[in-house]
């Protein structure tokens, strides 16, 4: 049977947070959210109204000045930011894991078995099913239908 987990403040997950080595700067303008780091990641908090506290912007590997987010391409994963895009590392990936779930345990929320045998993606892209929302017309051209069109075309193109 699973044990309850007791919820903590805000002012508690802050303390702890300090505590346990994380950064905390305050946001801006804003006296109930803050940025943490830690591990060259980077995530913030904010104080809900019950006084409890929640995430606010996921965790994501710190490029330049910026909190990349992983993106999964079922071949490789990508930190990605407005201005690039990197292939994530095994010491990216490692990273962004410990962060996650050091932050998760400040802010006592459940540890969940698929994350925690490794890092879990923002967003999955997959090349064969990306866009297979959009109406037919309005899809790119695959590289495997743009080389049967080609194929199509010499093939008509020699018989004639």
């Amino acid at each position: 049977m699973a044990a309850k987990v007791e919820q903590r403040t805000y002012e508690d997950a802050v303390a702890w947070l300090r505590d346990h080595g994380f950064d905390l700067i305050e946001a801006p303008g804003a006296q109930i959210r803050v940025f943490l780091k830690k591990y060259k990641c980077s995530a913030a908090i904010q104080k809900t109204d019950d006084g409890g506290a929640k995430i606010f912007a996921y965790p994501g590997y710190m490029i330049g000045s910026e909190i990349s987010k992983l993106v999964n391409r079922g071949y490789q994963q990508f930190l990605k930011t407005t201005k690039t895009e990197v292939p994530a590392t095994a010491d990216h990936l490692n990273a962004l894991h410990q962060f996650a779930e050091e932050m998760k345990e400040a802010l006592a929320l459940p540890s969940l078995y698929n994350e925690s045998l490794g890092t879990v993606s923002e967003s999955y892209q997959y090349d064969r099913i990306k866009d297979r929302d959009q109406p037919e017309v309005d899809r790119p051209k695959r590289p495997w239908e743009t080389m049967k069109a080609k194929a199509a075309a010499a093939t008509k193109k020699s018989q004639a």
